[in-house]
């Protein structure tokens, strides 16, 4: 959609949230050559002081926390609460990113004595960087935040799935900076297309499905754009012999279906050791059935996540609980457990990116271990056992970029890793990803003579 409007629907109700203007080529273009007009003087302005503005820019996220939560739920449905963790979660990046540019790294070398060699971290220029509806504004401060205390400008387009959230973002940030460093561009994918395909980009950073990641990738190549890509992920979960059944459970269910199981990181295939499968199923189908869930996304979304179940079910799994799409309005869909599930079931090779829970009983851990290694996906996956050996043997040999052991969302903060196969490449987190957004030039200055 070019030059157009986006109408976004309640996926709760189906009522009208309200609808928000697109831009059209012309405005792409403009919006990019102030990107570049501005990113010289934005690059030179000392790291201290964009820190300083990065500050300012997480309090004013952190006043308006509630709305921009209100917003989210609004238009994809997820938990008020939960939406605003989303939020406060994303000032705390903006503020660690402002503290970590001014001492983001370079180095000097030691060569002769009367010369002085540095390599030195430049920005990169021109970011381009498109964000997902799932969680809005932790994802986007991330990057933004990293490509703004790196010196690089930044054109930002947010989800055509959450306009209204990313609007309010770009509002509340954009007002921070000086003119040109951080713009917002509301449209659809094909926005995004023009943004990938225009030569004066210097980096695309893209959260989100497969093909747009695939896309972005084909179009960098030819443009000489660096890439960003987290494609999403079809993460498993190995359940061992020697855990407690219920316990077990409760963590699988957390995996799948917390925010409707729309989470990159989600538990999206289940192998289980045949010892406790009987107990583990029995309080995982209890788990799903005492869940309330937010709705999907839109309609369009829960369409996909029930061709899924449906591809299933007519190839031989069953269903224990769910399955079946409600009746009334909005995008709602149950937790759904799956059982009898062969591996080369599309629920068990693609990202079905919601509230499904596809089991797998499996003979033994290794057997578990080889399943959950297979797929073209690589971006995270968790193992529950009480042993070490199979927890270390676990970690190394699992090709995922994040690997949890006993924990399905674990982890300590500040955590970067490189996303493996069809889930994309780069760091995505961290101090690393300052790294990812620079570029580093060697300087050998001599005396003359």
């Amino acid at each position: 959609m070019i030059a157009g409007t986006l109408e976004i629907r309640n996926p709760a109700d189906g009522s009208v949230v309200g609808s928000v203007p697109t831009v059209g080529e012309d405005e792409i273009d403009a919006v990019l050559a102030l990107a570049n007009e501005t990113k010289a003087a934005w690059a030179r302005t000392p790291a201290a002081e964009r820190g300083a503005l990065l500050h300012t820019a997480a309090e004013r996220l952190r006043a308006q926390a509630d709305e921009l939560a209100a917003a989210n739920e609004a238009e994809t449905g997820r938990p008020r609460d939960e939406a605003r963790e989303g939020v406060l979660a994303g000032a705390g990046t903006l503020d660690q990113y402002a503290e970590l540019g001014p001492v983001h790294r370079g180095r000097s070398l030691l060569g002769d004595a009367g010369a002085t060699d540095l390599m030195v971290p430049e920005p990169r220029g021109v970011v381009v960087a498109l964000t997902p509806w799932n969680d809005p504004v932790a994802v986007a401060c991330g990057l933004l935040g990293a490509a703004l205390a790196t010196g690089n400008t930044v054109v930002h387009k947010p989800s055509e799935r959450a306009p209204h959230t990313g609007q309010l973002l770009g509002e509340l940030l954009g007002g921070v900076f000086p003119g040109g460093v951080l713009q917002t561009l509301q449209g659809d994918g094909g926005v995004g297309a023009i943004l990938a395909m225009r030569a004066d980009v210097d980096v695309l950073a893209h959260v989100g499905s497969t093909a747009t990641g695939r896309s972005i990738a084909a179009s960098a190549a030819a443009t000489g754009a660096k890439t960003l890509l987290e494609n999403g992920g079809n993460d498993p979960l190995v359940v061992d012999a020697d855990v407690d059944p219920a316990w077990a459970a409760g963590q699988a269910a957390l995996g799948a279906f917390a925010n409707s199981g729309q989470i990159c990181v989600a538990v999206e295939r289940i192998y289980v050791h045949e010892a406790i499968a009987d107990a583990f199923l029995a309080a995982l189908v209890k788990e799903a059935e005492a869940r309330t869930l937010a709705p999907l996304v839109d309609l369009r979304h829960r369409d996909h996540v029930h061709s899924h179940v449906a591809d299933a079910v007519e190839r031989g799994a069953r269903v224990l609980t769910g399955g079946a799409v409600p009746d009334g309005p909005g995008a709602h869909y149950p937790a759904t457990v799956l059982t009898a599930c062969a591996s080369d079931l599309r629920v068990m090779q693609e990202e079905t990116f919601g509230p499904v829970a596809p089991v797998q009983v499996v003979a033994n851990f290794d057997d578990g271990l080889a399943e959950a290694a297979k797929g073209d996906y690589g971006l995270a996956a968790t193992v529950l056992t009480a042993s070490m050996a199979n927890a270390q043997r676990a970690w190394r040999d699992l090709p995922a970029g994040t690997v949890k052991v006993n924990n399905v969302f674990g982890g300590a903060p500040g955590g970067a890793a490189h996303p493996r196969g069809r889930s994309g490449n780069g760091y995505g987190y961290g101090p690393e990803l300052l790294d990812e957004l620079t570029q580093t030039k060697l300087v050998h200055v001599a005396p003359p003579g």
